[in-house]
């Protein structure tokens, strides 16, 4: 192993330690974590910009890519931050490193749950303005404790937030 490739993958090891001793402090003290970079909470969710994007196995361009993002505005979990890459998570779980410029802080969601109901109020009984299929992707608006205002083509309405991966369940959008 040459000198250079001892020090990446120490500088990586260390890197890695601090971010899991930051997460451990902060579930001890029960604050919200922080990312070191933006300083923005963590985990916290996004989107994917662009409609092709590498996911690497560490945060550099000389890491191998386990695997490629096509689906463009999929929405993902940001876990950790180094530098210009973000450790990202789908809704499967699987997950891996990103360049912080093909992702972007539009929220959109994944219904969880196939032809979910869209309503025209915040409430069961509200009149249905459409039904989503299993796995749409939808434009994430405004967010109450239960329900969540999606815009998904021409349609705009309210979804209960437990049919929905890519909004945290206590989260309040206005």
């Amino acid at each position: 192993m040459s000198k250079r490739v001892f020090i990446h993958v120490l500088t990586t090891l260390a890197a890695c330690l601090v971010i899991g001793a930051t997460a451990a402090l902060a579930d001890a003290v029960g604050g919200t974590e922080r990312g070191p970079v933006t300083n923005l909470p963590m985990p916290r969710y996004v989107s994917l910009k662009a409609g092709k994007a590498n996911v690497r196995r560490g945060p550099s361009l000389t890491h191998r890519i386990d695997w490629v993002l096509t689906r463009r505005d999929m929405p993902l979990q940001i876990t950790a931050e180094h530098g210009h890459w973000r450790r990202v998570q789908d809704r499967d779980g699987a997950g891996g490193w990103v360049h912080y410029s093909l992702l972007s802080g539009m929220r959109t969601v994944i219904v969880e749950e196939d032809m979910l109901s869209i309503r025209a109020r915040p409430e069961s009984g509200a009149p249905q303005v459409a039904l989503l299929e299993l796995g749409v992707v939808a434009r994430l608006d405004e967010c109450r404790p239960a329900w969540c205002r999606l815009i998904s083509g021409r349609y705009k309405g309210w979804a209960q937030k437990s049919a929905l991966w890519g909004v945290g369940a206590e989260e309040l959008r206005d």
